[in-house]
C-alpha cells in the first residue's frame, strides 16, 4: 500500500518534536510537505510516534546464512587461537559455495529482518562477484542483480557499493584462492559500475557507489584509478572503505607506507563527507581528530565488531571533534539498530567507566539515546549518498511508526522516548514501516515475510547439506 498523507499525534521532525503531524507524500515516494497541529483529516493515522527510519551503512548481506556458524573454539582449520584472521577463513570456505539464487534468497531474508527492526535503507558492500572458480559471469552484473532484486523485492532503500578488490595484502601481494570470487581490475570494475548506472542509475531507490574494500586489497594505483573513474561518472557518488579495523592490519600497513592505514588514506586520497571509513578502530589521537575534520562518515558496526574483536572505536574523541557516524550491521549477526547503539555507548561505558559517556550533535540536551539516534540518522544518510534521515519536504518518506504501548516506551515521550528506544529492553518495538511512502511493515509482520522465509529455508538446506 502506497500512502498519500499520513498523520501523526507526535513525530520526530528534522526541527524536533511536534504534535499533530500531517506528512504529504508524493508518487514518486519523496515527502512534499510537513504541516504541525494539523487537523488528521481523511489521512491514513500513524498508531504511535513516527521517527525517520535508520540507514544501514554497512551490510555483507550474504553473511546473514553464517551468523552463529563460526562461535566454536579452533573452529577454522589450523586456526590456534581465534580471531578476526581465523573467521576470515571460515568465511572464504561460505563464501565459495553460494550460487547466485542463493545469495538472493538470503538478501531477502535479511531485508525483512532489517525493515521489521526500523532499517530503512541499506549500504551493500557488495563483494562477491564471480562464480566459485572465479570467472565473470555471462552478465558481468550478475551478483549485483541479486542484491538489487531481494532490495526491490522487499521494498528496502539501497546504495549497492560494489568492491574493488584486487589484492591478498599491502603492496599487491598476489590474492588466496578463497578470494577469488571478488577479484576486479580497474578496468572492469569501472565497467560494471557503469552497467549498473545505465541500468538503475534513475530509481529513486537505489544508489550506485563503490567500495575500495580496504588497503591491503587495493594498490594505491587501483584506488586512485577506481576513485577517478567514478568521479568521471558521478562526482557525488559515496565511496566506502574497511580501514584500521584489525591490529595486525595497522602494523602490516606501518611496514608496508611507514604510515598507519587512517593517516595514508587522508594523504593519499581526497577524502570528504562523500567517503565513509568502516570500522577505523585502531586509530591515534591525530587521525582521529583528522578524519572528523575531513567531514567523512565513520562507519561504526560495534555488534560485528565485537563479535570478531576488532577493540573499541575511540568514539569519545571523534565526537569531541564534531566527527559524523552511521551505524551498520556488517556480518549481521545483530540485526538491530537499537543493538548497535547502545553497545556503542556501552562500550565506551566500559572502557572509561563511566555513564552516559557520548553526545554527538546538537538538540537533544543531554538524552544519549535520542542524541545517538539523531546522529545515526544524519550520518546514515550521508554515507548513503541519498536523501533520507529526516521527516522533511525532499526527502525520501522512510517512516517507521513506533509501538507506544509496547512495556519499554509506554509512558515516555519525546527524547525520553527516544533513550528508552536504545537502552530499554530487547522487545521490538517497530509496529509499522514506510519506504519511499509504501507500507512495507504492518503490525510488526513484513508483507512478504513468509514466501521470503521460505525461499531463505531452502537456500540454507541445500548450503548445510
Amino acid at each position: 500500500m502506497t500512502l498519500g498523507v499520513i498523520f501523526a499525534e507526535q513525530a520526530l521532525l528534522s526541527e524536533g518534536w511536534a504534535d499533530d503531524v500531517r506528512i504529504e507524500i508524493g508518487p514518486e515516494g519523496d515527502i512534499t510537505a510537513v504541516e504541525t497541529d494539523a487537523a488528521a483529516g481523511d489521512a491514513w493515522r500513524a498508531a504511535g510516534p513516527v521517527i525517520a527510519g535508520m540507514p544501514n551503512l554497512h551490510s555483507h548481506a550474504f553473511q546473514r546464512a553464517m551468523a552463529g556458524l563460526t562461535e566454536q573454539t579452533g573452529a577454522a582449520e589450523g586456526a590456534g587461537e581465534d580471531s578476526f584472521w581465523t573467521w576470515r577463513k571460515l568465511m572464504y570456505g561460505f563464501v565459495g559455495k553460494l550460487t547466485p539464487a542463493e545469495v538472493e534468497a538470503i538478501a531477502a531474508q535479511l531485508y525483512v529482518e532489517m525493515l521489521k527492526s526500523g532499517y530503512t535503507a541499506v549500504a551493500e558492500f557488495h563483494y562477491l562477484h564471480h562464480d566459485p572458480e572465479g570467472r565473470p559471469y555471462g552478465d558481468l552484473a550478475e551478483m549485483s542483480e541479486c542484491v538489487i532484486a531481494a532490495a526491490r523485492n522487499t521494498g528496502i532503500g539501497m546504495t549497492l557499493l560494489p568492491v574493488l578488490y584486487g589484492a591478498g595484502g599491502f603492496g599487491g601481494r598476489p590474492a588466496a584462492a578463497g578470494q577469488r570470487r571478488f577479484l576486479n581490475d580497474p578496468d572492469r570494475f569501472l565497467a560494471l559500475i557503469g552497467l549498473l548506472r545505465q541500468r538503475h542509475g534513475k530509481s529513486p531507490q537505489l544508489r550506485i557507489g563503490i567500495a575500495p574494500h580496504s588497503l591491503r586489497a587495493v594498490t594505491p594505483e587501483m584506488l586512485s584509478a577506481a576513485v577517478a573513474g567514478l568521479r568521471g561518472m558521478d562526482a557525488t557518488a559515496p565511496i566506502h572503505i574497511h580501514i584500521a579495523e584489525q591490529t595486525k592490519e595497522v602494523e602490516d600497513c606501518l611496514a608496508w607506507s611507514g604510515q598507519r592505514p587512517v593517516a595514508w588514506l587522508l594523504a593519499h586520497q581526497p577524502v570528504d563527507a562523500h567517503w565513509c571509513l568502516v570500522h577505523a578502530t585502531h586509530m591515534t589521537e591525530d587521525e582521529t581528530k583528522g578524519l572528523a575534520a575531513s567531514g567523512a562518515v565513520a562507519g561504526l558496526c560495534p555488534t560485528t565488531e565485537a563479535n570478531l574483536g576488532d577493540g573499541f572505536f575511540p568514539a569519545e574523541t571523534f565526537f569531541g571533534a564534531h566527527g559524523r557516524f552511521g551505524i551498520g550491521s556488517d556480518s549481521h549477526i545483530s540485526v538491530s539498530p537499537l543493538e548497535e547503539l547502545r553497545w556503542l555507548e556501552y562500550g565506551q561505558r566500559l572502557v572509561t567507566r563511566r555513564r552516559n559517556v557520548l553526545r554527538p550533535g546538537q538538540g537533544s540536551e543531554g538524552h544519549i539515546g535520542a542524541s545517538l539516534w539523531r546522529a545515526a540518522l544524519a550520518g546514515g544518510a550521508l554515507a548513503a549518498g541519498r536523501p533520507l534521515g529526516a521527516i522533511a519536504p525532499g526527502l525520501r518518506a522512510d517512516l517507521v511508526v513506533l509501538d507506544g504501548e509496547a512495556p519499554g516506551l509506554f509512558g515516555r515521550e519525546r527524547d525520553f522516548l527516544l533513550d528508552a528506544l536504545v537502552f530499554a529492553g530487547n522487545q521490538n518495538p517497530v509496529r509499522d514501516v514506510f519506504v519511499g511512502g509504501r507500507q512495507v511493515v504492518e503490525e510488526g509482520h513484513h508483507i512478504a515475510e513468509h514466501a521470503v522465509l521460505a525461499r531463505f529455508r531452502g537456500a540454507m538446506s541445500s548450503l548445510l547439506a
